[in-house]
C-alpha cells in the first residue's frame, strides 16, 4: 500500500541485483524495517539515460549478475510476503517491459503484490494504453513531473497518476546534490501540482542528507532517495549483511533527524 506514515515519508530506490539479488533482498527488508514507507524496485537497464554515474554503475553490476525483469518481479513477491504492509513499486525504463510484454508484466506484477509502476521514459501523452492495462490489474501508475512541465502538461500528469506524483527537483540526471536554488524550483513545482491534484507528492533527484530530507518535508509529502542508498550498497556490497546494516543505520539517522510524525 502506498502510504506515508510521517512527513516527509520515505521512498527508497534500490537497483535490484546489485551486486546480487540476495543483497538486494537483505537491503530492502532492512530499509523497510528502518522506516522506508515505499520501496522502488529498480529494473537494471543497459541505457539508463535519466540516471547519474552511481545508478549507472549499479545497473552494470546488476546486469553482469544476470538480473532480469522476471527476477525483479520474483523479488517483489518475496518482499510482499515478508513485509505485507510495505509499499512496493517497480521502477523501470519502458524497453524491458515492452520486451517482457506489457499485458504479461501487468499480470505478473499484480500476482507478485506490486502496488504500482513508474516507467521513467513513459510520456503521459503516449500512456493511454499503458494506463489502461496497469489499471485493469489495480496497479497504480506514477508519473514524473518536472519544473519545466507546463501547467497543461501537469494536468495531464495528474489525471494519469495514481498513488502519488513524483516531482523531479530539477532537470538533469539522478545523483547530483540538491542545491538551495533547486530546492526553490522543487517547492514551486509542488505548489503548482497542489493546485490541480490532491494526490500525495514525493520529491526526488539529489536528496542525500538529513538536511535535504527535512527541507522536503516542509512542502512535500515524501522524499525519494536513490543514489545515496545505492552508493552505500556499492561501498558495502562485499557482504549482504554489511550492506543491509549500513543502509538501515543511514535511514535510522535520516528519519530521526529529518522527519516528524503526522498529526
Amino acid at each position: 500500500m502506498l502510504t506515508f506514515k510521517s512527513r516527509p515519508g520515505l521512498v527508497v530506490y534500490v537497483t535490484c541485483g546489485d551486486p546480487d539479488l540476495a543483497t538486494s533482498r537483505a537491503v530492502i527488508l532492512a530499509a523497510i524495517d528502518a522506516g522506508a514507507d515505499v520501496i522502488e524496485l529498480g529494473v537494471p537497464f543497459s541505457d539508463p539515460v535519466a540516471d547519474g554515474p552511481v545508478i549507472q554503475r549499479a545497473s552494470e553490476r546488476a546486469l553482469k549478475s544476470g538480473t532480469t525483469l522476471h527476477d525483479v518481479l520474483a523479488l517483489a513477491g518475496e518482499i510482499r510476503k515478508a513485509r505485507p504492509s510495505a509499499g512496493v513499486i517497480v521502477f523501470s525504463y519502458l524497453n524491458p517491459i515492452l520486451r517482457f510484454g506489457m499485458e504479461r508484466f501487468a499480470k505478473e506484477a499484480a500476482l507478485a503484490g506490486v502496488d504500482g509502476v513508474l516507467v521513467t521514459d513513459m510520456t503521459v501523452e503516449e500512456s493511454a494504453t499503458y494506463c489502461e492495462i496497469m489499471h485493469s490489474r489495480n496497479l497504480q501508475t506514477i508519473f514524473l513531473a518536472a519544473p519545466t512541465s507546463t501547467d497543461a502538461r501537469l494536468k495531464k500528469i495528474a489525471a494519469a497518476s495514481r498513488g502519488f506524483i513524483y516531482a523531479v527537483s530539477r532537470t538533469g540526471v539522478t545523483g547530483t546534490k540538491l542545491q538551495s536554488d533547486v530546492r526553490g524550483d522543487a517547492e514551486q513545482l509542488v505548489k503548482r501540482i497542489r493546485k490541480i491534484s490532491k494526490l500525495p507528492i514525493a520529491v526526488g533527484f539529489g536528496i542525500s542528507s538529513p538536511a535535504d530530507f527535512r527541507a522536503v518535508g516542509e512542502y512535500a509529502d515524501a522524499a525519494v532517495i536513490g543514489s545515496a542508498i545505492v552508493k552505500i550498497i556499492e561501498e558495502n556490497g562485499d557482504s549482504a549483511a554489511k550492506a543491509a546494516d549500513a543502509v538501515a543505520q543511514w535511514i535510522n539517522s535520516l528519519k530521526s533527524i529529518g522527519s516528524k510524525a503526522r498529526a
